[in-house]
């Protein structure tokens, strides 16, 4: 009978150690309420969440642009563009990562109920009992590696809401040049339309004036191909256009079959008033998102090494072990309990180098993540002075642009008035027309460019100016 017991307490061991059993003992009302609970303090999080975005995002910035539409393209963004929701996702996956770390710093508890039944040699009657192990094992983390490993996943989880905050910094600047762009490309196709139109017009002039012998051939060849070459431009605009719309669709989670009605804002409903700031501090780059995740990662990265490092001291594990057993006809209780506990230290001697090798590793990360660190700093400096070199430079040309279609559209007027005096011929109109609509394309470019050049300087500054 004891090896019949000695055998059932070995038994329970093995089943405790690979099949952990857990329960859990739930009244149906309060599950009820719990739930109910759980539901409120899920949409109370929703709305923070949302809130917290809306600030690190700088939607207030957005709102200054006075135009609805594009709040509108933005809000649908947040909420069911893909990457937006991808980031969020590693979020998560980062907090479930601090939890098994913080559980390597518990005890952890397993219980394996073990029934048994056997039959005994020369008996012609079956035995059974019945045990139930209870097992206790905790690392005493006596050198702290196991708070160090929670630290750097704690680092690294600073580090992924960062890199979400960049995440949704960029889809939501994409929406707002994606969505500036169609506009422009409304514009240039409305130009193009009536450019087209008047080469065409150009075109059919200089075929009746030469055949009258008035224009040469060679310009009549001109006039053709600067008709052919409007309508090719005018076809690019088109094509450009719908890729716009299409890749807006894909921004806010839609399908591009409904990019044809999307509505926007008309060109000269646009304000021409870019508020250029004279100059950016440096220091606005400890701001951005992607440098504080960069710093978090290196962070961690110094948390690994002097975990690598406490890899080389001794492991040390307290064991405890409560067992009770019930024979048959034997009621289960304290007097049928067998209880253990202990202690022990292990100190790997040889490991192939594997902990050197680690420690190694950890250092090269580190020295990477060092690396990528520095180029993330002085990136950010580039791409604000970038920006906002860009930004100052096409506003210059706006306005020279500005100037010149003002100048343009005063020779036009002169020349329509020549015309109907009868002073010059309707080709000589038509030229001046054309030449008025080309420095009318090139204004509504350099103006559409100033509302990209701002968005990316936003960018640029991690949504703080």
């Amino acid at each position: 009978m004891k090896k019949f017991l000695t055998l059932s307490i070995f038994t329970s061991i093995l089943l405790s150690l690979s099949l952990p059993y857990s329960y859990a003992i739930t009244d149906t009302n309060s599950g009820q309420n719990f739930k109910k609970e759980s539901k409120l303090f899920k949409n109370k999080n929703k709305v923070e969440e949302e809130t917290r975005i809306l600030d690190y995002i700088n939607y207030d910035w957005w709102r200054k642009q006075n135009d609805s539409l594009l709040e509108k393209y933005i809000e649908l963004a947040l909420e069911k563009n893909n990457d937006i929701k991808i980031a969020a996702l590693n979020i998560e996956i980062a907090k479930n990562s601090v939890t098994i770390a913080r559980a390597d710093q518990l005890p952890s508890l397993s219980i394996s109920p073990s029934p048994v039944l056997m039959k005994m040699p020369y008996q012609t009657k079956s035995q059974g009992s019945f045990s139930l192990p209870i097992i206790a094992s905790y690392e005493l983390d006596l050198f702290g590696k196991n708070w160090d490993k929670t630290k750097s996943s704690k680092k690294l989880l600073e580090s992924t809401k960062f890199n979400t905050q960049t995440s949704d910094i960029a889809v939501v600047s994409m929406v707002g040049a994606t969505y500036y762009n169609i506009v422009k490309f409304d514009e240039l196709i409305k130009n193009q339309e009536k450019l087209v139109e008047e080469r065409g017009e150009i075109f059919r002039l200089m075929k009746i004036s030469n055949k009258e012998g008035i224009t040469s051939t060679s310009d009549l060849i001109l006039a053709e191909k600067n008709y052919v070459l409007a309508q090719n431009d005018l076809l690019d605009y088109k094509k450009y256009r719908q890729n716009a719309l299409n890749a807006l669709a894909v921004l806010i989670g839609d399908s591009a079959e409904n990019s044809k009605n999307y509505e926007r804002i008309s060109y000269n409903g646009l304000n021409d008033n870019f508020n250029i700031p004279s100059e950016i501090s440096s220091e606005i780059i400890v701001n951005r998102p992607d440098y504080k995740a960069a710093e978090k990662q290196l962070e961690a990265a110094g948390i690994d090494i002097r975990v690598a490092k406490k890899e080389f001291l001794p492991t040390i594990d307290i064991l405890g072990l409560v067992t009770f057993i019930a024979q048959s006809g034997v009621d289960m209780g304290w007097n049928t309990a067998v209880a253990a506990l202990g202690a022990g230290a292990s100190l790997p001697i040889f490991t192939g180098f594997k902990r050197v090798a680690n420690l190694k590793i950890s250092k090269a990360k580190y020295q990477q993540l060092l690396q990528k660190y520095e180029k993330t700093n002085l990136t950010a400096i580039q791409e604000i002075n970038d920006s906002l070199y860009n930004l100052k430079s096409d506003n210059d040309k706006y306005i020279n642009n500005k100037k010149a279609l003002e100048i343009q559209n005063k020779d036009y007027e002169l020349t329509q008035s020549k015309f109907n005096k009868g002073v010059i011929s309707k080709l000589d109109l038509l030229q001046h027309e054309e030449t008025l609509l080309y420095v009318k394309q090139l204004t509504t470019t350099a103006k559409m460019d100033c509302f990209i050049d701002k968005i990316s300087l936003y960018k640029a500054t991690g949504a703080k100016i």
